[in-house]
């Protein structure tokens, strides 16, 4: 069992503040274990006794009764027994709740929901509340301004590259090359062959995030449309699209007709499920965001492998994928950076061209650049990869992330280079 002390120290850090804890991400990323076991085994640690926590996880059969509401409440409410015991309440994948007709009152739209009952275990003073979701819409602007700003998100991801290679039997190398592989969900690397690994993710995929959205959404008709979607996206990790483009190649190399509108709507599905995270363009010099086209990035790279078979390990994107989901678990706010300048064509024409800066990290009052490269041994290669770079007119720092093995070093125009797993395994890099 992976120890997963970043967000054990978060939740510890905001035990019995007052707020409900909301513990977020992707389904089997790790969070009923970060919750029940390891934050459970702490309070036992700290004195709690067993019965002042109360834990419920509802993706369970046997406690489907308790997605109703009314029931979830009996039963947390049945359990704190002394008043003057403080309650540690535990409550699993709870956008499994229903929404019911409110059975007091003769109005149609008077409903109850799950939040109804958080809020009421919140106006307790012995109670303590932590509530783990899946879907990001829990966490939507209204559903916030219900909690009256009284809820924190902590937000679990699969295993980083630090935490899997600490459990890791090998050389850097290796783990390396596994954790592009097969990902980061904690079961599929306990899972010994390729066979194994790969049966996990591919049903994982199809029972599970599929099946969720489905249900979720009550689509019937277009699970094809899904399906392809999520390939296409899996197989452009790291390029830029729109809703437009896709509609345009489900047409020429599908033949199915699919407005814009339908693939954003989708793609919005994915994110909320935490599938997919989808990173934005920013002009560097014109400071200011570019709406469209973006990038689209798979939470865990073993599951977007999975998706295609593993039949596209290509490392160029993989590596920017995986970059890009270590910035994010850091905390950072990252960006797809575009810088603009004035050149002249081989007509001496007067144009304006546009580079790309992988990420744009942004982190409080200070802010990286940061290049993905497989490797700047050709000097020519390296001279295209820090070209954007160089003309970045600020002070911010700049750096390089290459696939081979690098101790940090800097060049003389001031930019980093430093090699994929000393990154992942040197937060201190980014300080």
């Amino acid at each position: 069992m992976y120890p997963r002390e970043q967000y054990l120290k978060e939740i510890i850090s905001k035990k019995d503040n007052g707020r409900i804890k909301i513990i977020t991400g992707l389904r089997r990323s790790g969070k009923s274990v970060l919750l029940f076991q390891l934050y459970r085994e702490w309070l036992l640690g700290e004195g709690v006794k067993e019965d002042q926590i109360i834990a419920l996880a509802l993706d369970i059969f046997e406690n489907a009764r308790y997605r109703n509401p009314l029931e979830l409440d009996k039963y947390v409410r049945d359990h704190m027994v002394d008043p003057k015991k403080r309650y540690y309440i535990f409550i699993d994948e709870i956008q499994f709740v229903s929404e019911i007709q409110n059975p007091y009152v003769d109005n149609e739209d008077a409903k109850i929901t799950f939040i109804d009952v958080i809020l009421g275990f919140m106006h307790m003073d012995n109670a303590d509340v932590y509530v783990t979701g899946s879907n990001s819409k829990m966490l939507s602007s209204d559903i916030l301004t219900q909690f009256r700003d009284r809820g924190d998100e902590i937000r679990v991801y699969p295993l980083s590259f630090a935490e899997f290679y600490n459990e890791y039997e090998g050389d850097k190398r290796g783990a390396w090359q596994d954790y592009y592989t097969y990902g980061g969900m904690p079961l599929a690397t306990s899972l010994e062959s390729h066979e194994e690994k790969s049966r996990y993710l591919k049903d994982l995929f199809d029972r599970t995030y599929i099946k969720d959205v489905l249900e979720r959404h009550e689509i019937k008709n277009d699970t094809e449309v899904l399906d392809i979607l999520l390939d296409v996206l899996a197989s452009g990790i790291g390029s830029l699209t729109n809703p437009s483009k896709l509609a345009n190649t489900f047409k020429s190399e599908r033949q199915i007709g699919i407005g814009s509108e339908t693939i954003e709507k989708y793609i919005g599905y994915f994110e909320e499920s935490f599938l997919i995270e989808k990173a934005v363009r920013y002009d560097v010099k014109g400071r200011k965001y570019i709406g469209t086209p973006a990038k689209y990035y798979y939470t865990d790279l073993g599951l977007r492998n999975a998706r295609l078979g593993f039949r596209q390990l290509e490392e160029t994107h993989i590596m920017e994928n995986v970059l890009y989901n270590d910035l994010i678990r850091r905390g950072m706010n990252v960006d797809v950076g575009v810088v603009e300048y004035n050149t002249k064509d081989a007509d001496g024409k007067k144009i304006r061209k546009q580079l790309e800066v992988d990420f744009v990290v942004n982190q409080g009052g200070k802010r990286f650049y940061i290049q993905s490269a497989l490797s700047i041994a050709d000097p020519d290669k390296k001279e295209q990869e820090i070209e954007s770079l160089k003309r970045i007119p600020d002070s911010f720092s700049k750096m390089v992330v290459v696939r081979d093995y690098l101790k940090p070093w800097q060049d003389e125009n001031g930019i980093t280079y430093v090699g994929i797993e000393q990154f992942l395994l040197n937060e201190e890099l980014l300080k």
